[in-house]
């Protein structure tokens, strides 16, 4: 079977309707979601389910994470969440623990779940995205929302969402720093990490790091390689994990706070992966004979890794490596 982005997101929809269809509910409810700010550091917050430690520990999928950061200028707030109810909560958090205006958004993706929230945003707050996100948005957005309420479920506020413009791009492989005033935080890109226009948003004081999906939450879980580039990916998660202090804080795009090194998992997998498909290529293998073959036992426990690793993984690293041949 041709792989393409189609049956990439026909493989996905599949996996988390699967997971749906068992308790009659969407693999995580929008509708019921409740967040809980943690404070990181003086000014510096995560934001997460409150149910996120008990199921990342368990492989279960995990709803969105993100945070803000409060300076004396204002505040700046990492992904507006998927619907106007989560993202209400996110500035019902602000405005509790800052009590400064909002003057910065920055989304990580254009997945929705992160990026969907914008249009609740104060008018002044300035929003920014990468310039594939806003190209993306342009251009696949009603798709892009068929897809969500898809696996997320219709009555959770998704037929509402309209497409909101950011003020600010970044383009490919660039950072901005941005001055909430007494507080410094630097928005990079590392290089394609999931959807080639990921940004990863750095708070150096309290070194803490948000990813968004690049790493989803702690091991079991797995990367997504939902398009593709396995080579890049790597060499952008080695990237990010070579950049960040032993003593940093990560705070993923679904769950709780981790530490740097909680990305080598996610590094090995992917080393893995690489490793035996192209002995597999090496070998003359098809790609359904090398999806048979690279089965990594070690790297088990994830509650979407039936999906993950045999339909969308270990196919895009087997395109990409025969790339290279």
């Amino acid at each position: 079977m041709k792989i393409t982005k189609t049956t990439v997101a026909v493989l996905a929809a599949t996996s988390l309707l699967s997971l749906s269809t068992q308790a009659n509910e969407p693999v995580w409810d929008a509708n019921k979601v409740q967040l809980v700010a943690e404070k990181l550091d003086d000014g510096v917050y995560a934001y997460y389910p409150t149910d996120a430690k008990e199921l990342e520990k368990k492989g279960l999928p995990v709803a969105t994470s993100g945070g803000f950061v409060v300076g004396d200028k204002g505040v700046l707030i990492i992904d507006t969440m998927l619907n106007e109810r989560l993202n209400k909560q996110v500035q019902g958090m602000v405005a509790k623990e800052a009590k400064k205006p909002i003057i910065y958004a920055v989304n990580t993706s254009f997945h929705g779940d992160h990026s969907y929230g914008n249009m609740y945003l104060p008018k002044d707050t300035k929003i920014i995205q990468h310039e594939v996100t806003q190209d993306y948005i342009d251009t696949h957005f009603e798709q892009d929302t068929q897809f969500m309420m898809q696996n997320f479920g219709k009555g959770r506020g998704i037929e509402e969402i309209v497409p909101t413009d950011a003020d600010i791009l970044v383009g490919k492989g660039g950072t901005i720093k941005l001055d909430l005033g007494g507080k410094n935080v630097d928005i990079i890109d590392f290089g394609f990490a999931q959807t080639g226009g990921d940004l990863f948003v750095w708070e150096p004081e309290s070194k803490t790091m948000w990813t968004g999906n690049p790493i989803i939450t702690v091991k079991p879980s797995l990367p997504w390689l939902l398009d593709g580039h396995l080579l890049e990916t790597l060499d952008s998660l080695k990237k990010v994990k070579a950049f960040l202090p032993e003593d940093a804080t990560v705070v993923p795009g679904h769950g709780s706070p981790m530490s740097p090194e909680d990305i080598q998992w996610h590094i090995d997998y992917l080393e893995a992966v690489k490793t035996q498909v192209q002995q597999a290529i090496d070998d003359g293998l098809s790609l359904g004979e090398t999806v048979k073959k690279v089965q990594l036992p070690e790297f088990t426990g994830y509650a979407l890794r039936d999906w993950v690793h045999p339909a969308l993984n270990v196919p895009a690293a087997y395109r990409d490596l025969s790339k290279k041949q």
